[in-house]
C-alpha cells in the first residue's frame, strides 16, 4: 500500500490526511496549555539560510499559552539567523501527558519590559550578565497550527492498552489525537 505525501499511514492501515485542521476551541487550547506546561522544553525547529532543518531545545518561558509562545535567546546567533531568513519555525514538545507540534511564525523581540516579565533565575543562568545584558532577546512564536496526541491516563495503562491491541488485534486508544487552526 502506498500513501500520497498529504496522507499518513496509522496502525490499523487507514489513512488520514494531514491537511484536516479544525479551529481550535476552549478544549484544545487548554490541552495545548497543559502539554506546554508539562514539558517545558521544545525542540525548535527554524529553517537554515541554505535550507537544511535545525532543531535546538528551548524553555517555553511560563506564561498561559495564548496562542504565542515566547523563548529566550542570545542575538546574535545561528537561531536569530535562520528566523530572520525564514521566520517559519516549528516547536516540538513531549511530556507524561503526550507530544504537541506547534507550527507557526517567529520574530524576534528585543523589549526590556517582556524580558523583565518573563525573567527567572533559571534564564539567568544562560546570561551571566543578567538581563541588562546587551545580547538577551526573546524569539516569539505566532502559533499558526497545532497537532496533539494527550493522555491523561498513567503510563503504565497506556502501555497496558498497546500490549491487548498486540494481542487482539485491534488498534489501541491511547488518547486524542488532534490537529487544529490556532
Amino acid at each position: 500500500m502506498t500513501f500520497s505525501d498529504d496522507e499518513i499511514a496509522t496502525p490499523a492501515n487507514r489513512t488520514v490526511p494531514t491537511d484536516t485542521y479544525i479551529p481550535a476551541d476552549d478544549d484544545d487550547m487548554k490541552t495545548i496549555a497543559g502539554l506546554v506546561k508539562s514539558a517545558k522544553i521544545a525542540l525548535v525547529t527554524t529553517i537554515t539560510t541554505s535550507g537544511h532543518l535545525h532543531s535546538r531545545p528551548l524553555a517555553a518561558q511560563e506564561i498561559d499559552f495564548d496562542g504565542d509562545l515566547w523563548f529566550f535567546t542570545q542575538d546574535p546567533s545561528s537561531k536569530v539567523d535562520d528566523i530572520r531568513a525564514n521566520n517559519q519555525v516549528n516547536a516540538a514538545f513531549e511530556s507524561g501527558k503526550g507530544y504537541l507540534s506547534v507550527a507557526g511564525t517567529a520574530s524576534i523581540v528585543h523589549d526590556r519590559a517582556k524580558v523583565d516579565e518573563l525573567w527567572t533565575p533559571a534564564v539567568e543562568a544562560w546570561f551571566p550578565e543578567g538581563k541588562g545584558d546587551s545580547t538577551v532577546a526573546l524569539i516569539k512564536l505566532s502559533a499558526e497550527s497545532a497537532e496533539y496526541w494527550a493522555s491523561n491516563e498513567p503510563g503504565v495503562v497506556t502501555a497496558f492498552k498497546i500490549a491487548k491491541a498486540i494481542v487482539t488485534h485491534t488498534q489501541p486508544d491511547v488518547g486524542e489525537n488532534k490537529s487544529v487552526d490556532l
